[in-house]
């Protein structure tokens, strides 16, 4: 709700207007509301129905029923990047390098797992660091039962076990669609609430905003000397971006070897547009300011929906409608789990 505000502050000038709208529950009201004010653009920030992640596909695929663009990716790409067993799939058919997995959908399939230790666990089906924390690190088989079976009876959902890569953590955010940019790559700084233990984002490091582990885990300008590790970085994330086939902006989270090989670990379509958030501080960065940056992403959506170049004027001959006065952009909000404290820096 936080981020809609702020969007709806930074949109609604001169004949530009922009209003949230909620989306509560499991209720469909919202869907007549767009279907009467028409609008020329949605901003879609909703990443749940019902409080369930699932259901973030519903929303742009109700927008694409009432023919109604929409910024960010498509329900199909959401699905995927929700679907952490099947989006890897993609990764690896399309040749992009990302940890080797297993999934267990029942207690008795840990036997059956034979990746080399140390293993993550987490919820094949979840974001935001959702039933993570320094357990789901495991190093011999017992842990790597417990933790399964944790995901198992907790989120009642598969648990994807991946081997754990032990590097540098670096994130790169991508903005625009043809051409599609890297904005400055953000790193994770593990102080000392990490020694002795896994070096990971946990649940509690991305929004208890008051433990230890948030504040000794720090996110900053990525410093890379070796231009070529950073063509790497840039290269792997835009390929995991387009095997997903996602829109707009988004995030790829990526672990770095020992042997400088770039690893997806997560990718982040619709990523967290809070001025305070990772996405918006690396567009500061490269000079985009917040006001800047959300004009930037609706000529982004316009412009993939009705084909006019970002730099074109509109006008006669166009393909885009003219604007009425008091055009309407709708920033739509959904339910979410509940997320201690307010927006990380280098979170979603």
């Amino acid at each position: 709700m936080r981020v809609a505000a702020f969007l709806c502050e930074a949109l609604t000038r001169g004949t530009t207007h922009a209003e949230p709208l909620a989306v509560e529950g499991n209720r469909l009201d919202f869907v007549d509301t767009l279907r009467q004010l028409q609008p020329d653009l949605v901003i879609n920030l909703c990443e749940s129905l019902a409080a369930d992640s699932r259901g973030e596909i519903l929303i742009p695929g109700l927008l694409d029923l009432l023919g109604l663009p929409y910024t960010g990716s498509s329900a199909l790409s959401l699905g995927l990047a929700l679907h952490k067993p099947k989006a890897k799939e993609l990764l690896r058919a399309r040749g992009i390098s990302t940890p080797a997995f297993a999934v267990v959908q029942r207690p008795e399939d840990v036997k059956a797992v034979d990746l080399p230790y140390p293993l993550i666990v987490k919820p094949a089906h979840e974001d935001a660091s959702m039933g993570v924390d320094f357990d789901s690190v495991v190093h011999t088989p017992a842990e790597l039962a417990r933790a399964a079976i944790a995901v198992l009876s907790t989120f009642h959902q598969p648990a994807l076990v991946e081997q754990f890569i032990q590097g540098r953590e670096i994130y790169v955010p991508l903005l625009g669609n043809a051409p599609r940019r890297a904005l400055p790559l953000t790193e994770i700084h593990f102080g000392q609430a990490f020694e002795n233990r896994p070096n990971i984002v946990s649940y509690k490091a991305k929004w208890e905003t008051e433990s230890p582990e948030c504040r000794d885990s720090t996110s900053a300008l990525c410093r890379l000397e070796d231009t070529a590790l950073e063509e790497r970085l840039i290269q792997t994330a835009v390929g995991a971006f387009s095997a997903l086939d996602c829109q707009d902006y988004g995030r790829v989270d990526l672990r770095v070897s020992a042997e400088g090989v770039p690893y997806v670990i997560d990718i982040n379509p619709n990523c967290d547009l809070h001025p305070g958030a990772g996405f918006a501080k690396a567009a500061a960065a490269a000079g985009i300011d917040y006001p800047a940056l959300a004009n930037r992403l609706v000529e982004i959506a316009l412009e993939r929906t009705h084909g006019n170049p970002s730099h074109r004027t509109k006008g006669p001959g166009t393909a885009r409608r003219v604007d009425p006065p008091n055009r309407n952009v709708l920033a739509g909000r959904g339910p979410v789990r509940h997320r201690a404290g307010g927006p990380r820096a280098h979170a979603e």
